[in-house]
């Protein structure tokens, strides 16, 4: 038996992920009539940044980020001096991977005299998500989980190890996360589905698809409304010659508006034959991209590129986006592939430029060994000895 079906077997009972998200858009919209009633009162403004984070993750809601950015003004003109305003601004920033911007709100807000666990917190995101002092957030992260067990600390924690290259760890602290989750609420049990969907589809060195759509479906099973969970599901579907399930699990996540849904229900199209349809969601989902993209460039500029790279077919575009993200977050993951469409665009500079910055930034470390870029860095210096 699979870990995702052991798991579907003998796992606890949650409220139903379909009526979850409508007491999360009813609590989204409470949360909204109350910070306009009165946006100086205590824990709203946090409350409604909350609801709007889980709307943009498992709805695939993304004008949640036009909304925050409305949100983080409205309160930059009502109370422009506190740490709070600049906490929320921070963790707005972080979210929209405006990540030097919430750099400096963290700083106003440790001036302002923001309480350290709120400061440290968000910090240790926004080096984990940059890749840097990732030894020092290690160590954090695994303290933070030693005192608390929390699911969110688990998490965190998972995915650094992820990111590190750690699979085996990360998968056996995602396993524990689930299995010490005692609360109701199916969102934190989809998350960790999805993750695991995602480490054993897209991160290990050589990909088990099975296994990473059995957890996807788990995800679905929990919250059926999981946007991404659908497009990472369809988008096995349709590499393993089961166009027409990656279509049926795409419909329904269409009113989501995330143009990623557009493009992989375009490519299940297009595999059936069905190329009339598949160009008119191509071209939709063209256009998401390039409205997303204008609005929020640093937030999709990983999602542009592999989308230009791919269907897009528009390599140029997708290696500025790809350097866009690099210089924005220099992780080893952003490097691989910006150096990979650099590739694919016959741009020999760019590639010698990125493995460079691969090799002094990453080279050293025990990830960089599993990297398609160690193979790289292999075949150059042969050639220079050659």
């Amino acid at each position: 038996m699979s870990e995702a079906a052991e798991f579907h077997d003998t796992c606890f009972q949650t409220t139903d992920g379909d009526i979850a998200v409508i007491n999360l858009e009813s609590a989204r919209l409470r949360s909204w009539s109350r910070f306009y009633q009165d946006p100086m009162r205590e824990g709203i403004a946090e409350t409604v940044v909350e609801h709007e984070q889980l709307s943009a993750q498992f709805a695939g809601d993304l004008t949640a980020l036009d909304r925050l950015e409305f949100l983080a003004k409205q309160l930059s003109q009502t109370d422009a001096a506190s740490a709070r305003t600049a906490l929320i601004q921070a963790q707005v920033a972080s979210m929209k991977h405006r990540f030097a911007e919430a750099r400096h709100h963290l700083e106003q807000a440790e001036i302002r005299g923001a309480q350290e666990a709120e400061v440290n917190r968000l910090r240790l995101s926004l080096d984990q998500a940059c890749g840097t002092n990732l030894d020092r957030v290690l160590d954090e992260r695994r303290e933070t989980v030693r005192r608390s067990g929390g699911i969110e600390d688990q998490v965190a924690l998972a995915g650094l190890l992820a990111d590190l290259r750690e699979f085996s760890d990360a998968d056996r602290t995602y396993g524990q996360a689930l299995r010490n989750y005692r609360d109701v609420s199916p969102f934190p049990v989809a998350w960790v589905c999805f993750q695991l969907g995602v480490l054993w589809g897209e991160l290990v060195p050589e990909p088990q698809t099975n296994r990473a759509s059995q957890w996807y479906e788990r995800a679905l099973e929990r919250l059926p409304g999981y946007t991404k969970a659908r497009v990472h599901l369809a988008e096995i579907y349709s590499s393993s010659g089961r166009a027409a399930d990656a279509e049926s699990v795409l419909i329904p996540a269409l009113s989501s508006g995330d143009p990623e849904v557009l493009w992989r229900l375009a490519d299940a199209m297009a595999i059936q034959g069905k190329t009339a349809d598949a160009e008119a969601q191509m071209q939709a989902a063209r256009s998401e991209f390039n409205s997303l993209l204008e609005r929020h460039p640093l937030a999709f500029a990983d999602h542009g590129a592999e989308f230009y790279a791919g269907s897009g077919n528009d390599f140029r575009r997708a290696l500025e986006l790809a350097l866009v993200n690099v210089t924005n977050r220099p992780t080893l993951r952003a490097l691989e592939q910006a150096h990979e469409i650099a590739v694919s665009a016959g741009d020999s500079n760019a590639a010698v430029s990125l493995l460079g910055k691969a090799i002094e930034r990453w080279g050293d470390t025990a990830g960089f060994k599993s990297s398609p870029l160690a193979a790289r860095r292999l075949a150059s210096q042969e050639g220079a000895a050659a």
